[in-house]
């Protein structure tokens, strides 16, 4: 199965000039042996009619009526004799006889053969049937010793003796002739035969080459376009396939941080507002409160506290909606949101940001730029945060549609491998940027830390 194999894996027009190449030189040997073995019958036919017409026209007037069938009588066949041995008709003709139906020889040049009966032959029935007969080959009939003898071919012609008024062959002439140039004529014409036929088989298989060739290069280029177009969609699939995964592993991750966010939230408001308030809602029940005795002093100091538990109280829960709650950046080029950011930060910490933007691209998405905010927001606060705010840099690049945000620090840096999975910081933005299309990274170590965030045009388009 091998060759199968490296036969297919061939090319339709290398199949074809293999394939057709052994039809054609098939066909071309089938036809032109028919061709010259036609050709070659015609010449060898045409030339024994014109010389048994001759021999004919010169014997037939020295024949007596041969309805007898009997042998020549010896003024006819010393006539023959004479017309056969001399002149033009001598020097063509090497033996002559002459047939009665049943095989019987009734005259010839070699007198022992005159009366000599042989089997009838399947060339001297056709004679008898009216049909001329004529060979060019070496003698092989048993009455024709001597003409095989000469070790050449020789014109084999039967000619049928007819009566005038019923065209019924009496008897059959048979003579050999020489036939000097009737071989160079035969290998001319066989030739001109087979050089005929090779070349109108060569131009009939070039020319369709050439109409084959044509079609398998523009079936092969669409081939190679096709098999590009399928290897672009297998592998947009694969992508695809890759971006559901993410996109499922996100959605579930999401909603995990989701929960432990909410939870944050909930241990945000349980251990600070609501401590507060509890604390102020059990002064309020207070004894000094609730004695009318009680001195003014005592009940002012006393509502100082409840005031200052509720003002705490509404403080944190401020601080907590605002961290939430994000500010109207869905028409915020990025400039503008990373100074928002930058400028919020550095009130916040008192520490100094160093920033650079470079914007030029098209407009953002709202949810990638809710993404930058957030992006920037967390790793400035992990910057201070753990890395005291040495040295924090951000950077945001944005040209057709090409994302890239990185914000820096000098600080200690930490082990990566220690963040846990249900941390809201690093893990939540991974999984937001993921969820988008993009790429996040990270590089720790003594000298910083540097996070990045890219989205390439595509996916920013999605």
């Amino acid at each position: 199965m091998n060759w199968l194999r490296r036969w297919n894996a061939r090319s339709l027009a290398s199949q074809f000039f293999i394939a057709g190449g052994l039809i054609s030189i098939a066909a071309m040997f089938v036809v032109g042996f028919f061709v010259s073995h036609l050709i070659e019958e015609a010449v060898i036919h045409n030339s024994g009619a014109a010389t048994a017409l001759y021999v004919d026209s010169v014997i037939a007037p020295l024949l007596p009526d041969m309805q007898t069938e009997s042998l020549l009588d010896e003024a006819s066949a010393q006539a023959l004799d004479e017309t056969l041995g001399q002149g033009a008709l001598g020097k063509r003709l090497v033996s002559f006889k002459l047939w009665r139906s049943d095989g019987t020889i009734l005259y010839s040049n070699e007198k022992e053969l005159v009366g000599r009966k042989f089997a009838v032959s399947d060339k001297l029935q056709r004679a008898f049937a009216g049909s001329l007969v004529a060979r060019y080959e070496i003698a092989s009939d048993p009455e024709s010793d001597n003409e095989r003898a000469l070790g050449k071919p020789l014109m084999e012609i039967y000619n049928p003796v007819l009566q005038p008024w019923s065209g019924q062959a009496v008897a059959v002439l048979e003579f050999y002739e020489t036939a000097e140039g009737l071989g160079d004529s035969l290998a001319h014409a066989r030739l001109r035969s087979w050089g005929a036929v090779a070349a109108l088989t060569a131009t009939f298989f070039l020319v369709l080459s050439v109409l084959v060739f044509r079609g398998s290069r523009t079936i092969e280029a669409q081939r190679k376009d096709l098999k590009e177009r399928v290897d672009e969609l297998s592998a947009l699939l694969t992508e695809n396939r890759g971006l559901q995964r993410r996109l499922q592993r996100a959605s579930q991750r999401a909603a995990a941080l989701n929960e432990t966010y909410l939870r944050s939230i909930g241990a945000d408001l349980h251990d600070g507002p609501a401590q507060h308030i509890a604390y102020a809602s059990l002064r309020l029940d207070s004894d000094v409160l609730i004695n009318a005795s009680t001195q003014p002093e005592a009940r002012e100091r006393e509502l100082a506290w409840i005031r200052s538990s509720l003002a705490e109280a509404m403080t944190e829960i401020r601080n907590i909606c605002s961290g939430l709650v994000l500010p109207q950046i869905e028409k915020s080029s990025i400039s503008e949101i990373v100074m928002r950011i930058v400028d919020a930060h550095q009130h916040k910490t008192e520490t100094l940001v160093e920033t650079m933007v470079d914007e030029d691209g098209p407009e953002l998405p709202p949810a990638v730029k809710i993404c930058i905010y957030r992006f920037i927001q967390e790793a400035l606060n992990n910057a201070y945060r753990h890395g005291g705010g040495v040295q924090q840099a951000v950077s945001a690049v944005s040209r057709k549609g090409h994302v890239r945000v990185e914000v820096s620090d000098h600080g200690d840096g930490f082990d990566p491998t220690e963040v846990r999975p249900t941390s809201l910081g690093l893990v939540g933005l991974r999984e937001r940027v993921d969820s988008l299309g993009g790429s996040f990274d990270i590089k720790t170590g003594e000298e910083g830390t540097i996070v990045t965030m890219i989205f390439e045009p595509m996916e920013v388009g999605e």
